[in-house]
Formats: structure tokens, sequence, C-alpha cells
């Protein structure tokens, strides 16, 4: 069965309301879908939410008028630099969206050309830049030990456009392998991410496949999302990457049934 859980509406930066993702939820047979708007941000209002009050009552209200079609949970992906009160929400998403110079936050999946402007904060050394953002991610993520750990290397986002950064350096590639292998010992689950590729800024989803071999190699628990902007990437590539996984060696994914966690065969 099908499901997504990372899936943002007009409460954040989605393009459609949340009955309408229910309801192509439904079209489409999934058994779950997870709202995830992204928690508030006090330093960048471009895309956090601003009603989170309405944003859980109107999940609530639908989570009951759509109870005997399809089960819907409460999330939302909370943001490193703002932590949200995980009591209100079914499950948490932890993302890192920003690097941090003194009390200015720099969002490194914005535009190709402000994430440049996260390198020369760094004076060109991306190996520099990499241990700044994993080691406060990792360091947050065993810390707090979310639900599911949210698309850990969207610093890669504009790698595969141009000139390769970041993937095509050893250095980067082993921080960022040694920093996925450390965060995985919180325990969380860390979700496959295929938006990157529905904007077609990557060949292959979020994280790189170096890092779902290490995660592999520490036994980690996966789940499979589409981080939905929109109803028409809401199984986006799920097929695909359902075997891409198989063939690294995963035989299960994470779900959510019943309110809990559980695994399912790929």
């Amino acid at each position: 069965m099908t499901a997504n859980f990372h899936t943002h509406s007009t409460f954040c930066d989605g393009a459609n309301t949340p009955e309408e993702i229910i309801l192509e939820a439904i079209r489409k047979g999934f058994h779950a879908i997870g709202f995830s708007g992204h928690g508030y941000t006090a330093f960048d209002l471009r895309y956090c939410m601003k009603d989170t009050e309405g944003y859980i009552a109107e999940v609530t209200r639908l989570k009951e008028k759509y109870r005997n079609d399809i089960q819907v949970y409460l999330g939302v992906e909370e943001d490193a630099f703002s932590p949200v009160d995980h009591s209100r929400f079914d499950y948490i998403i932890s993302s890192s969206h920003y690097l941090r110079s003194g009390d200015t936050y720099y969002p490194i999946d914005s535009t190709p050309e402000y994430f440049e402007r996260c390198i020369e904060l760094f004076g060109g050394d991306v190996v520099r830049m990499a241990e700044e953002y994993y080691g406060f991610f990792s360091d947050y993520i065993r810390r707090v030990k979310p639900d599911i750990v949210g698309h850990f290397d969207l610093i890669t986002k504009f790698d595969q456009l141009g000139k390769s950064r970041l993937l095509s350096n050893s250095g980067y590639n082993a921080t960022a392998e040694r920093y996925i292998t450390w965060a995985a010992e919180s325990g969380s689950i860390f979700e496959v991410n295929t938006g990157v590729v529905a904007r077609g800024l990557r060949k292959r989803p979020y994280p790189n496949e170096n890092l779902l071999y290490a995660l592999k190699r520490v036994g980690a628990r996966l789940i499979l999302s589409s981080d939905s902007h929109d109803i028409s990437t809401l199984d986006f590539a799920f097929e695909e990457t359902r075997k891409y996984l198989k063939d690294i060696g995963f035989k299960s994914l994470m779900t959510m049934r019943d309110g809990h966690f559980v695994s399912e065969d790929i």
C-alpha cells in the first residue's frame, strides 16, 4: 500500500488545500496521508506556517471527515533551528534548511545563487561548510530523536545543475557519510525523498546513494516520501525508488498504520 507523510499544503508553501490533497490520495488508493507543514520560523517567514492553530484544527477536522476512507495524520516539518511542541503532532519530521552566521540565517535550498553565498561564508571550502551543516544537524538529531529525519543531504540540492561542488568531492562525501552514520545512532527513521527529482534538480532522491549504503550498513530504517508541494507529486517516482532501494539491499520501508510506525516489505 502507498502513503506519503511529507506533504505541504496551502498552510505553508504548498499549492493545494489539505482537503484537495486527501481527495487525491484517496483517488490514488493511498492507505494513509500525512501532513507536514513547515513549522514556524520567526527568522524567515517565506515558507513556514503562520497559522499553526488553523492548520491543526483543519487537519483534525479532516481526519474525522475521511476516517472511513483513509488514515490522515497531523505532522509537522520542524526546522532544527526552530523547535516546535512535539506533543501537538502525530509525528515530527526534523530538517535543516539553514546555515547560521551570527544572527543571520542563510537558506541552503532557496536558489543556486543564494547557495553560492553560503559557500562564500566558508571561503569556498565546501568541506568546512559540510562540517558546519552536518555537525549541527546531526547533533540535533541525536538529542531530539525525531520520528523522521528529512532530506539529510539537502545541502546537495543544486549540486547536479552545473559543475558539482559536493558530490564529486571525496572530502565532502567522507564528511557526509561520517555524520549520517553518527546521526543514525538516534534510532530515527531516515526519509528517502523524491521531491528533488520531481523538481528536476537531481537524478536520484535524497540521501545520495553512498549515504544510503552507509545507512544500510548500520541497519537504519527508511521511509519513502515525495516532499509534495502539489497533488501531482504525491507519489512521484515511488515505484522506481522502491526498486532502487531494493537493489541497494533494503528489504523493507516504514509507514504509519493505526497511529504507529510499522515496517512493510518493499
